[in-house]
């Protein structure tokens, strides 16, 4: 809202003078947002004009002056938005803008400064570069009035406004919150029972050292950065969507990384040039080689198409979608909309983004290209490959034993179709057979007969049929020489048969190769896997030039640039070539650049993502955008101190974990409050704290919880999915037939289906079903934050979803075991566990009643098991329940 700042009398009527306007920092944004593209920039200037600066609108273009300084009415600059005849073919502008348009003409279309000469040296604005954002981060002082730091600085805010926090919630809540905040699971009834009796003053800090100690923190909170690495296990960009086989390794690498509590710097140090502190060549790697190669996975999580379609396009769209990760996690900006132009709204010219793009073509080298198994790093070690090798020699010796075996049964096969051709061409027929180059004549005396060309080492097991057949026919004749073994006639007749019998048994070959052949399999099935990383590196010695792209078209090379960050922050560029290394050293210069304690954007990104995990939403709500279309802080002063908090003790989040859960602000409750409701309704104040939906993957994992079955094994390959014969993607092995239908066959996973949903199969066009009605990302390229929508398919999971159901059922059979006897012991313990607070009598009795009628109606309708089916509705109900999906 513009303030007024002076009244005018006027005759009987008093007219308002505005604020002063400046073309720089009022006219210019709204020119750049919506009129730079055709007049003015890259040389375009339709109709001959260009709007970049005051005196350009003054010279005006084909059609005249586009500016009559104080006169709006009569500007043609004016009267063609205040029409809408421009811009053409984009949105119109707003009542706001037109209105500062029209003013500022009115005021005497006034500029801050001089003009330069030459449009193109404006470059980026004073005005731009006073933007919040780009701002040093400020170490304020810490208001007095509360012992914590991050409670000083609301309630300045909240006393403002004559508010203050909400009464301290009650221990069974704030176990609950803090546990699924942490380890996005659900207490135990021990641990909650643990937490009530412990009346210490610490007992609260304790309860958070032991749950940042579990393995599952890591789990939970590396899921949080998954979602901004844009983590997959396919490659997306097409509906081939081919499989990661070694992604999973860059996802336990981060898991790792929260567990350890690696310091924020050097975790992103790792990530961006993990492989520039490592010496090539890449053999017998060491763990901590390991783990810092694997770690540049961050780089290869864009979707890579260039596997199955290795074009120009295909590259180019790797790049930008990398550059795209890269800038909304670490600097929380849109770089990416300056790839075809100037960015409308933030200073980020184009040149900036291919200056960015610099940094990271030495490993993305689009001339050079590397499709996706070719940039692999192999983990075998050379014990490894000599252990490999001498398993391989055995097994070659048992695959010379079968040929052995297979030409034997080739011969014995060939001397019976003999038999039943004439004697005298049996001999021709068989040169013919075996001889390597065939003349005319043995090829037309094959062709002649075919029941001897037809045999190979493929046909073989088709002669077996034929073989039982004759050893039948022979059994039987031998049995009419019974008794017969003193007659020297019929001993020689038997003699023969046997003779013939065993001719033939030694003929049949399926099962004697089939058992050859898994001998050697299961020899080899014994050599060490060879596995790999999905890493990204430069080739040595092999530094592209990069350029601007003209409009983004990737084959209208410009203007060679070399790497640097954004200008807005840094003019300074990126040193080429760093001889010290064995790569070019850009992306760790730009690493450090990133993490020295100077950038304005890292930090205050980083702690806004975690403030966002905590509250629910950030101090900035567009954690992806902290430009001029992004929200601003609604606490700017508590950012700063956050984050330079946050780089004063070493980058380590736990324990700003612990500082942010043991604020007053965390641990108050969430009550109706109408004062605070009227003032502020989005509790942007933080007055209150806010029930928050679980994330589609909590929310599966606590089912397990609850069920007893879930799997807590750490890393490993995904789970796999598929699709079922509804269409639904469930978890299981894909066993669809030729023609690519599901088929209804299964594959027991061995206890892998119970396994967190972390550890699913990140497929980009597959996503499991239950994960995608709960609001699971879409990786495209990645995720900043997660929509949470409510609608009717969730209702329809919890009703219907087959995993929903068997986990109730299973949970059910766990209160029966926990309490055989005490039908109301099993109703509280599944009360307290799936919501946190024992039931009231009211809401026991009603509990009661509804699984006695439940359990009354199965028998009716003759169910095998009533009081277990009855139960596990109750349990169904307990886990479609708001208080089970929101934690308080």
């Amino acid at each position: 809202m513009r303030v007024f700042v002076a009244f005018f009398f006027t005759g009987t009527t008093f007219t308002q003078a505005a604020a002063p306007l400046f073309f720089e920092k009022d006219i210019r944004p709204i020119l750049k947002a919506h009129c730079f593209q055709c007049h003015g920039e890259d040389g375009r200037e339709k109709g001959d004009l260009d709007v970049r600066l005051r005196r350009l609108l003054l010279e005006g273009g084909e059609h005249g002056p586009a500016l009559v300084v104080g006169q709006p009415d009569k500007s043609r600059l004016y009267q063609f938005v205040r029409e809408g005849k421009m811009p053409k073919g984009q949105a119109k502008l707003s009542a706001h803008e037109l209105a500062l348009i029209r003013d500022w003409i009115a005021q005497g279309a006034k500029t801050a400064r001089a003009e330069p000469m030459d449009a193109d040296a404006v470059g980026i604005t004073e005005e731009e570069k006073s933007f919040w954002a780009f701002q040093p981060i400020q170490n304020p002082a810490v208001p007095k009035g509360a012992k914590n730091p991050i409670d000083a600085f609301l309630l300045r805010s909240l006393k403002a406004k004559g508010l203050g926090f909400s009464p301290p919630t009650d221990k069974r809540t704030l176990i609950r919150r803090a546990t699924f905040d942490l380890t996005g699971l659900p207490p135990s009834r021990t641990e909650i029972k643990n937490f009530l009796d412990d009346t210490s003053p610490e007992a609260y800090a304790k309860l958070i050292d032991r749950l940042l100690a579990s393995p599952r923190y890591g789990e939970r909170w590396g899921r949080h950065w998954l979602d901004v690495a844009g983590y997959a296990d396919s490659e997306g960009y097409n509906e081939t969507d081919a499989e990661r086989a070694w992604a999973w390794r860059y996802r336990d690498y981060v898991i790792r990384a929260f567990n350890d509590d690696l310091p924020w710097d050097r975790f992103i140090r790792e990530q961006l040039a993990g492989d520039e502190m490592v010496k090539p060549p890449y053999t017998n790697l060491k763990p901590e080689q390991i783990n810092k190669l694997t770690a540049t996975g961050f780089l290869r999580m864009a979707p890579d198409g260039t596997g199955n379609a290795n074009n120009a396009d295909a590259r180019n769209q790797v790049m930008a979608e990398t550059l795209k990760i890269v800038s909304t996690s670490l600097m929380g900006l849109t770089v990416g909309c300056a790839q075809c132009h100037d960015h409308r709204y933030d200073p980020i010219p184009q040149r900036d983004y291919y200056q960015l793009r610099a940094i990271f073509e030495p490993g993305l080298d689009p001339k050079r290209w590397r499709v996706p198994n070719s940039r692999r790093i192999t983990l075998y070690t050379d014990a490894d490959r000599k252990k490999s090798a001498g398993i391989e020699a055995e097994a070659k010796k048992l695959d010379a034993e079968r040929q052995r075996k297979i030409d034997f049964l080739i011969e014995r096969t060939l001397t019976w179709k003999l038999e039943s051709i004439p004697e005298a061409a049996r001999e021709p027929v068989r040169a013919a057979y075996r001889a390597k180059k065939r003349n005319p004549e043995q090829n037309a005396l094959l062709k002649k007969y075919p029941s001897v060309r037809q045999i190979s080492a493929g046909s073989l097991y088709l002669y077996d049929r034929e073989y039982s057949g004759e050893i039948s026919k022979l059994n039987n004749e031998r049995k009419t020489f019974a008794g017969k073994k003193d007659d020297p006639k019929a001993a020689a007749e038997l003699k023969r048969i046997n003779a013939r019998i065993k001719f033939f048994r030694d003929a049949l070959s399926k099962k004697v190769l089939d058992a050859m052949t898994k001998k050697a399999t299961d020899l080899r099935a014994t050599k060490p896997e060879e596995p790999f990383i999905r890493a990204l590196t430069e080739q040595p010695g092999k530094v592209p030039t990069t350029h601007v792209f003209y409009r983004g078209n990737h084959d209208q090379p410009k203007t060679a640039v070399k790497p640097a960050g954004l200008t807005v922050i840094s003019p300074k560029p990126i040193a080429d070539n760093n001889t010290a290394l064995p790569s070019t050293g850009r992306r760790a210069a730009f690493a450090t650049h990133l993490t020295n304690g100077n950038h304005p954007l890292t930090a205050r990104v980083l702690v806004n993502r975690f403030w966002l995990h905590h509250f629910g939403r950030g101090l900035v709500d567009t954690p992806g955008d902290f430009g001029q279309l992004g929200e601003r802080p609604s606490h700017p002063e508590l950012l700063d101190w956050l984050a330079h908090d946050f780089m004063k003790h070493g980058w380590q989040l736990k324990r700003l974990h612990k500082l942010i859960m043991t604020s007053q602000a965390y641990r108050q409750s969430f009550r109706h409050n109408t004062r605070h409701l009227d003032i502020d309704p989005d509790n942007r104040l933080l007055g209150r704290m806010v029930p928050r939906r679980m994330e589609a993957e909590t929310l599966r994992d606590a089912m397990l919880a609850l069920s007893g079955q879930i799997n807590h094994k750490l890393g490993g390959k995904p789970v796999p999915v598929k699709e079922d014969e509804e269409g639904q993607v469930i978890i299981g092995v894909d066993t669809t037939d030729n023609a690519n239908r599901p088929t209804s066959k299964r594959v027991n996973l061995k206890g892998e289906e119970f396994r967190r949903s972390l550890y699913v199969q990140v497929r980009r066009s597959r996503k499991l079903s239950f994960l995608e009605a709960f609001d699971a990302p879409t990786m495209e390229p990645n995720c900043t934050k997660r929509p949470v929508s409510t609608v009717a398919p969730q209702a329809l999971i919890f009703l219907n979803n087959n995993f929903v159901i068997a986990q109730s059922r299973m949970m059910a059979q766990r209160l029966q075991k926990f309490a055989p006897k005490d039908f109301d012991a099993q109703l509280a313990a599944a009360w307290e566990h799936a919501l946190g607070h024992p039931p009231t009598q009211p809401e026991l009795s009603r509990a009661r009643v509804f699984v006695q009628k439940q359990t009354a109606l199965f028998k009716e309708r003759k169910n095998k098991t009533p009081e277990l089916t009855a139960l596990a509705n109750y349990c169904q109900a307990l886990m479609s329940a708001n208080r089970f999906v929101y934690v308080d």
